[in-house]
This record gives structure tokens, sequence and C-alpha cells, in this order.
């Protein structure tokens, strides 16, 4: 995070005394990034946050992945992973399908409409992006409001659970990474505040307000955590205490959401690259969107994506709103993932690069992942494919 808050109650001296109005300490815990080399923030509980009174395995479905081989462009229909009859009591983080994945991110999908228990993913950080319906995001740092179109972050072992609210069920984008999920480092002084060139800043990011309190006891937490060989495992623990026991806080590491139409889109005469798109960046990934905005206005300008090949990275796109101009008759649509892999060129349906020929405006809304290292296919996306998409562009399939 590029700046300081300070919620609820805190002593004037890090490291120091804080008891409380009975005299009773409260007890201090850091939670830093890169080994006390980066980003923190110091919380003040009430009881020992390490406390523990059982640990048990968490088996979490579906982890493997197969290689996209043979190689080529894929269609995922998200919205048919979770028909009306099966999502019934489906939660937000044990209910999520994986679609896609490899060493550095996995990227899944769910369709939530019940609480979901206490969560920390302590692999990496997560960034969740509200395709639909509405919910409040508790965490140990105090209550996030989300709502359709903003993306939640979520940083590294943030203990946190969802409630969906409203009659309208969740649709959320999982982004889990391995690593931590920053703005770019472009957009940022050297000092960490975001720069007047970047398409968002500080006033677009939005933390918990306050101190989130809560009592109980032998209270279980749902843990991702890594595996000898780079798998990931689960432990439920069962913790002595209530872990939203946080008086206060301070510091530059802490969840917060961010509205995806609070991004300013940076238009040119020509057609702007990716870049132009991002919002968040990872080890060895980018997340980008493309939002509703005025496009090219060089007399002779293509709007649509020119075609291009993906040297170094496997690209996909999350279809979340408006109508993607290059994409149609593809049979893409709301909810769909496409995935353009290194090592194949790709760019705008047959018909779209004419068709755009005059447009002063895209209504579209999309989420992109590229990453810098080959995806896997999850059971989602096996589940879910469409298996016409390769052959779109020729407008026929395999040769008999």
């Amino acid at each position: 995070m590029p700046y300081y808050r300070s919620v609820g109650d805190v002593p004037p001296k890090r490291h120091t005394q804080h008891p409380d109005a009975d005299g009773r300490l409260r007890y201090e815990e850091l939670m830093g990034e890169e080994g006390f080399s980066s980003d923190s923030s110091l919380l003040y509980h009430r009881e020992i946050p390490s406390a523990i009174t059982d640990s048990r395995v968490w088996d979490i479905p579906g982890q493997g992945t197969t290689a996209n081989h043979p190689l080529k462009p894929r269609h995922l229909k998200t919205h048919d992973l979770f028909p009306d009859d099966a999502r019934r009591g489906t939660d937000a983080v044990t209910g999520r399908r994986l679609l896609l994945g490899n060493g550095d991110v996995r990227i899944g999908y769910v369709v939530a409409d019940t609480v979901s228990p206490l969560y920390r993913n302590g692999i990496g950080d997560e960034c969740v992006y509200v395709e639909a319906g509405s919910a409040t995001v508790e965490t140990v740092f105090g209550a996030l409001s989300a709502r359709a179109g903003d993306y939640v972050l979520l940083p590294r072992a943030t203990t946190h659970r969802w409630l969906p609210e409203g009659g309208e069920p969740l649709r959320l984008l999982c982004v889990e990474a391995n690593s931590h999920i920053s703005a770019p480092r472009r957009y940022l002084s050297r000092h960490g505040q975001l720069l007047e060139h970047a398409p968002y800043c500080e006033r677009d990011l939005h933390g918990p307000a306050g101190p989130l309190l809560a009592t109980g006891t032998d209270v279980e937490v749902y843990v991702k955590h890594r595996g000898p060989r780079g798998e990931v495992l689960g432990t439920v623990f069962t913790q002595a205490t209530h872990p939203f026991d946080v008086v206060g806080w301070d510091g530059c590491l802490y969840p917060y959401t961010f509205g995806v139409h609070d991004f300013e889109p940076l238009t040119g005469r020509l057609h702007q690259p990716p870049p132009a798109h991002q919002v968040f960046e990872g080890d060895n990934f980018v997340i980008c969107n493309f939002v509703p905005r005025k496009v090219d206005y060089h007399p002779l300008a293509i709007p649509v994506p020119y075609y291009h090949s993906n040297v170094d990275s496997d690209e996909v796109m999350f279809y979340c709103g408006g109508d993607y101009e290059a994409r149609k008759g593809s049979g893409i649509g709301q909810g769909s993932v496409s995935l353009h892999p290194g090592g194949h060129a790709h760019g705008p349906q047959p018909g779209a690069y004419e068709r755009s020929i005059g447009a002063e405006f895209f209504d579209e809304l999309a989420v992109m992942v590229d990453t810098f290292r080959p995806l896997e296919l999850g059971e989602g996306a096996h589940a879910a494919q469409d298996p016409d998409y390769a052959w779109t562009w020729a407008g026929r399939g395999p040769a008999s």
C-alpha cells in the first residue's frame, strides 16, 4: 500500500506497553512483508493471536492442473459452473473452482450465497473482483463494503470472511498470488505515492474505517499454505479466542477495495497497448482492466486491437460488462473467460476489425490477467469449456 493509516486505539510509540482501562496489556502483532524489509502494519490484540487449541487437515478439492496441450485458445463459460440449484449453500472460500493456474498465480471463480468460514491465505495476496452481488468482507483490520465492480485486495495472511448481502448471489473472480499484489511500480514515486500519470489515486482506495471487535472461544480459521513441492495445502486452526479482537492498528499494509469505475482510462489518437490499462501487478503477472472509454481518434484509426502474438505471456480475459467489440461472433458473453496462450497469434474476431472503423466509444468492461509463465487448466476449466472457440477465427473446425 502506498500510504500510512491509523485506525482505532494505538499507543503513541510502537513496541511499547499499551494497557487497556483495567491495566491489562494488549498484544502487539507485526504483520509485515519480505521479512521486516517492506510494508507492514502493527495490530493491537486483546488476546494472544498465536494461541491455537487444535489443527486439522482442510482437504481442498480440485487443485490439480493439466497442461494446455495441444496448445489452443480456450473459452470458459464460468456461469455454467454454478447452476441455480447447485450453488445453494456455496460460500466464497470453500466453493471456489480453479480455472487456471501456474507457480505464480491461481485464477478461480465462485458463485456464493452463504457466509464463508474465517479464512486466510498464507501463500500470497488475493485480488477478488466482484462481478455481481454485494457483500461485507469482515477482516482482522475491520470491515469492507464490496459491491459489483469492486476489486477487493487482501494482503497475505489477512484473516477474513465473506458475508453476502441482498437477494443476489455473489459472483467472484478470485486471483490468488504466490506473491504480493500492488500498484505498478511505474505509477509510484520513490516514496510510494501514486503519481499524476497514474489512472487512479489514494482517494479511490477504501480501507476499513474502524476496528471490528468480536468475542468467542475455539474459533475455526481455514488457512491455505504451501506444501513441500509448492502445492496448495489446507489446514483448519482452532484459535483459542476470536481473531477479530484488534482494538487498533497502524501502518501501510491493510485490505482495501478499489472500484473499477474509478479507473481513468488512457486514450490516444492510435490504439493504446495493454500496459495502458494496467491496474495491479504481482510477481510474474499483471492485472489490467478495460473500462468504458472513448477510443482512438486518428482519422485512419482502427479502434479494436491489432492482431498480436503473446511472445512472453498467456493472456486471460474475464468479460464482466458491456459489449466487448473485438470478441463479437465468438460465443463470448457475460461471465466468459478467454485464454490466449503464448505461442498463438490472436486478435479480433472476423468482421470486428472492419466494424470498429469510425467508432468513438466502446462500452465494455473486462478484467485481464497476463502471466509470464504458461497457465495450466484446472478442473473448472475442463468443466466449463466451449469446444468450438479455437476455430472461430477460421469459421470451421479441424479437417476431417
